[in-house]
């Protein structure tokens, strides 16, 4: 059969959609939407590759090359997204991609490939010849169900209690759109500040509410009149994926976070959807203890580093003992400065 490595193009993007929807490991962070919102927010040179077999779809790779001064030179994929790599419907088109994106990086002379797999795929010379970064990342998902008692009580009691602290200290939900993203990107800065992390921009969030009209949304929670917290929710399949969200600190107690994505999972079952993504935390970090508290199915994330000029795979990893210093430097910081000067750091991150 005759297989052709072609690269990806803006009139490729119904027919690789296509693929990536009716494709097992496909994700919302493979589709060509999620390309455009890279390519518009920070102008990141795209190189996603495509496999074609007798003039159609055989696998997909979405890459794009960023060039940093503080980081180096990098080919990933997926920038800003828990998930990417290769989407194939087997390990042959898997290894012929593969080979095609570290041929590139050679071309390109990066320091390394990275690809952001789900699964353990290739074969084991592939795997012996990456850097497997398996225990870093995990994902959290659930099924949900409209039957909200079912659904209740497939949480611990601890899980249930906090819920309901949400509705005696009368938290309620609004969920919406544009009209929403100021509210949202206020509370979501204060949180990412709070954590000792740079803020994307603001553009990044209204680039995917654009793009992805019918696959997009921002919940927010308030407390009477006061804003609590908030969360933009991305909608692929069968699922709803909670990506960028947070809380006001001074309304924890009120269980905000808990209340916030029960109604998240409510809302989104009533609307047919059947499974919860609760996204990619760091082992050891404050989110993944908060997220492993639900007792949802747990499953590493086998991201893998091909390393070109790099002598070894790096570690940008918040936890890194080197960053310490910055990131309780960052919590202190005015929040309108970290808006100003943290999407400047941010684009030189994957």
């Amino acid at each position: 059969m005759r297989q052709l490595i072609k690269s990806y193009s803006i009139n490729d993007a119904d027919r690789w959609d296509h693929y990536v929807k009716r494709s097992i490991g496909g994700t919302f962070c493979h589709l060509s939407g999620w390309l455009k919102v890279i390519e518009n927010t920070w102008n990141h040179q795209s190189h996603s590759l495509y496999l074609e077999e007798e003039g159609a779809i055989a696998g997909v790779l979405p890459l794009f090359h960023i060039k940093s001064r503080l980081f180096g030179s990098m080919l990933v994929s997926t920038p800003n997204a828990v998930y990417g790599g290769v989407v194939a419907g087997n390990r042959q088109v898997y290894g012929v991609l593969v080979k095609a994106a570290r041929d590139l990086a050679v071309r390109l002379r990066v320091a390394y490939l990275e690809l952001r797999d789900m699964d353990f795929n290739g074969d084991d010379h592939q795997e012996a010849r990456c850097h497997l970064q398996k225990n870093l990342y995990v994902t959290f998902d659930h099924p949900i169900t409209n039957d909200e008692d079912t659904l209740m009580k497939s949480f611990p009691a601890d899980i249930r209690r906090m819920i309901r602290q949400g509705f005696k200290h009368g938290l309620r939900s609004e969920i919406g759109r544009e009209e929403l993203l100021d509210q949202f990107y206020d509370v979501y800065a204060t949180s990412v500040r709070n954590l000792g992390s740079p803020v994307f921009p603001r553009r990044l969030f209204a680039e995917f509410l654009r793009v992805f009209p019918n696959q997009s949304d921002i919940l927010l929670i308030r407390q009477g009149n006061r804003l609590a917290g908030a969360v933009m929710n991305f909608y692929f399949r069968d699922t709803v994926l909670p990506y960028y969200g947070g809380a006001y600190p001074e309304l924890y107690r009120t269980g905000v976070n808990n209340f916030m994505y029960w109604e998240l999972m409510r809302i989104a079952a009533r609307r047919g959807y059947t499974r919860f993504d609760f996204g990619r935390s760091k082992r050891g970090t404050g989110a993944y203890e908060f997220k492993r508290g639900w007792r949802m199915r747990e499953q590493s994330l086998p991201y893998k580093f091909h390393l070109v000029t790099a002598k070894e795979a790096p570690n940008l990893n918040p936890t890194n003992p080197k960053f310490r210093l910055m990131i309780e430097a960052w919590k202190h910081l005015p929040l309108g400065l970290t808006k100003l000067i943290g999407p400047r750091i941010v684009k030189n991150l994957p």
